[in-house]
């Protein structure tokens, strides 16, 4: 009798991993379409899921109390009434922006992204832009660990944690809630790289579908690292410093209408009529003569200073100014602005 038992219940316990073995293969493929998430075509051949994937199940949390906090800095309580604001000083949109900033998301070239910024409306930030932030597998990279130290290492492969350093760190506020946390991060979702956020051709289109349909079951590594190949994993920052001499700068031809595009679209961003800042910055001549007259100066007023090292709080303030690294500002273009102040200085 307890033979025939075990012979009757064994293929029955056996069932549910003879189905997770057959799964893969009985997956529909994902369609090849310019709007396809790129994170539906790499889960289906293997990669696996990110861990910051949003948990739907957290009571208040939904993607348009994400969308209220990145942009205001406010939401609705899920008890009813408002939060106190995030951050007195910042909101993400401050820094980041949230549509894509770069023509060719393969790589960090700062005069496409200016040029990208100017073309499609956007200012040109320190950070990088929220859009396709949840494709990425690491987080302050580089020479951000000299900025934040071990607080960066929960945050390298951890989005969840990466917000959080943001956001009582970058905006000087408070910790988030975990429903405003998981808010933000679902709203990210639907910020994720789609196919035509990465330019392929007619002819790499077509060879996607062609390997995407061959695809059974396993892991395509070779497809796979083709199209990550596609988006950079993280973004790089490399800290400079300003040039030895302030006077003779970097030594390079300024461009002054490139430089009027980083007045424009960063200096002004934040400066003007004080949006971010108790800095003040207009198009008045006052104001070009006082920025010449600090470009050689080793003080706060010096634009080598504020966009190389940032600004440190005044005393009594927690808002500061983040640097630009150069992967965001390079020295050429530091150079082009210095030459558009010049020139309006006259």
């Amino acid at each position: 009798m307890r033979k025939k038992w075990l012979s009757a219940i064994l293929p029955i316990m056996a069932l549910p991993l003879f189905i997770n073995l057959v799964a893969p293969q009985d997956r529909e493929a994902p369609q090849i379409t310019a709007d396809t998430p790129v994170w539906d075509i790499l889960t289906f051949l293997g990669e696996p899921t990110p861990n910051h994937q949003s948990k739907d199940a957290v009571k208040g949390a939904s993607p348009e109390q994400g969308e209220t906090l990145v942009t205001t800095g406010f939401a609705s309580k899920p008890s009813g009434g408002k939060t106190g604001k995030q951050s007195k000083h910042f909101v993400c949109t401050s820094c980041h922006n949230i549509q894509k900033e770069d023509p060719d998301l393969s790589k960090a070239d700062p005069q496409a992204r200016l040029e990208y910024a100017r073309d499609n409306g956007l200012p040109f930030l320190q950070a990088t832009t929220l859009h396709g932030a949840v494709n990425r597998t690491s987080f302050y990279n580089g020479d951000y660990e000299k900025k934040y130290g071990e607080l960066v290492k929960p945050a390298r492969n951890d989005l969840r944690e990466a917000i959080q350093l943001c956001a009582v760190e970058c905006a000087q506020g408070r910790k988030l809630k975990d429903w405003e946390l998981e808010s933000i991060l679902q709203y990210m979702w639907t910020l994720e790289l789609k196919l035509a956020d990465l330019s392929l051709t007619e002819e790499e289109m077509a060879e996607l579908k062609q390997k995407v349909a061959a695809h059974k079951q396993g892991k395509d590594d070779e497809t796979l690292n083709w199209l990550k190949a596609r988006y950079l994993q993280g973004s790089p920052a490399s800290f400079t410093k300003p040039p030895e001499n302030r006077g003779t700068g970097y030594g390079l031809t300024g461009n002054p209408d490139n430089g009027q595009l980083i007045y424009d679209l960063s200096c002004k961003h934040c400066h003007e009529n004080k949006r971010y800042s108790f800095f003040q910055l207009d198009d008045s001549p006052m104001t070009f003569k006082y920025l010449k007259n600090h470009i050689g100066r080793y003080s706060h007023a010096s634009i080598y200073q504020v966009i190389r090292y940032g600004q440190q709080p005044l005393y009594g303030k927690r808002s500061y100014m983040p640097q630009y690294t150069q992967e965001k500002m390079t020295d050429q273009q530091l150079e082009d602005l210095r030459s558009y102040i010049e020139l309006k200085a006259k």
